[in-house]
């Protein structure tokens, strides 16, 4: 079928094609009662989307009779283009999963844009990782200890407001991390057993949430403003949050996190008025503290011994 005959194929049809190659590209798997669940479709009419999908890309789909589901083939090649921003909102969101078309703003708007993208190659292995439960071999760069090779098993995709990083377990060094998905150079799914299970429920710092109380910068000439912006009751909010994310929370926001309000800059709109609770985790610290505004960690000598890692 040429691409003019494709571009004829009615929007419905192509957004039940565009949800059958997002799955198999990105998740790896897909049958009809996918299909059937995301458009309401009837058996058959779900046959019908299978059966046309594989008469415009015959090279890109298996079946897999002992799962009965459809499986990417090897060499594979997407009839729809895609952008990390869309792939991204489609995995973490569950919509925006329609590629056949990109809409017009509805009003006047911008978005501010990311430094870079993660890559395409590299976002299949992770997200099909991720929705399969396996390990992933890479190969990482990372500041602290430059390029190497390493077993990871991925947890959960988090945007961190800047930039995309995967919280898995580091099975080399037997902790859990964060991993920059811009800093990963290759990706391969590892089919080996991961106990998925247990390793989530052993991440300390992902299930324990603090409670950061959060108030307008005393050095503001007008406190109320920012207590009206976001929201505030008695010119203070309390925002939950899990210990793993703080503190890519505190730097997004330009927290000030000293125990005195010490911070000065026209960038210092809130101070975190409990600062105390990001050292009074003693068996488990918070990890990326360092990213924290003015947060002056405990002194070598009362530094609990065991160290989670944050962002490697």
């Amino acid at each position: 079928m040429g691409q003019r005959a494709f571009a004829e194929i009615p929007q419905p049809q192509q957004e039940r094609l565009a949800h059958v190659e997002f799955r198999l590209l990105f998740l790896g798997c897909v049958n009809r009662v996918d299909l059937i669940n995301r458009f309401r479709l009837s058996e058959s009419a779900a046959s019908r989307a299978f059966a046309l999908y594989r008469q415009l890309a015959p090279g890109n789909i298996v079946y897999d009779h002992a799962d009965e589901t459809y499986r990417p083939a090897a060499d594979f090649t997407p009839l729809y283009n895609y952008t990390p921003a869309q792939v991204l909102t489609a995995l973490s969101e569950g919509y925006g999963d329609d590629f056949v078309s990109t809409p017009p703003s509805w009003l006047p708007s911008e978005l501010s844009g990311r430094l870079s993208a993660p890559s395409l190659d590299v976002l299949i292995p992770v997200s099909r990782a991720l929705f399969s439960g396996k390990a992933l071999r890479i190969a990482y760069r990372s500041l602290s200890s430059g390029f190497s090779h390493k077993s990871i098993v991925p947890l959960v995709l988090v945007d961190n407001g800047l930039r995309w990083h995967l919280r898995a377990f580091d099975a080399d060094r037997g902790r859990y991390a964060d991993f920059v998905i811009n800093r990963i150079e290759s990706a391969t799914v590892d089919d080996t057993d991961t106990n998925l299970p247990s390793l989530r429920d052993q991440d300390r710092n992902w299930h324990t949430e603090i409670s950061l109380e959060l108030v307008p910068h005393p050095t503001l000439a007008h406190p109320e403003t920012i207590a009206f912006e976001y929201g505030m009751t008695d010119a203070m909010m309390t925002l939950p949050v899990r210990a793993a994310l703080a503190g890519y929370l505190l730097r997004r926001w330009n927290v000030d996190c000293t125990t005195d309000h010490s911070q000065h800059g026209p960038e210092y709109h809130l101070w975190l008025r409990n600062s105390d609770i990001l050292c009074r985790m003693t068996d488990y610290p918070i990890p990326n503290m360092t990213l924290a505004p003015g947060f002056v960690p405990l002194p070598p000598a009362a530094t609990p011994s065991v160290h989670p890692r944050g962002t490697v």
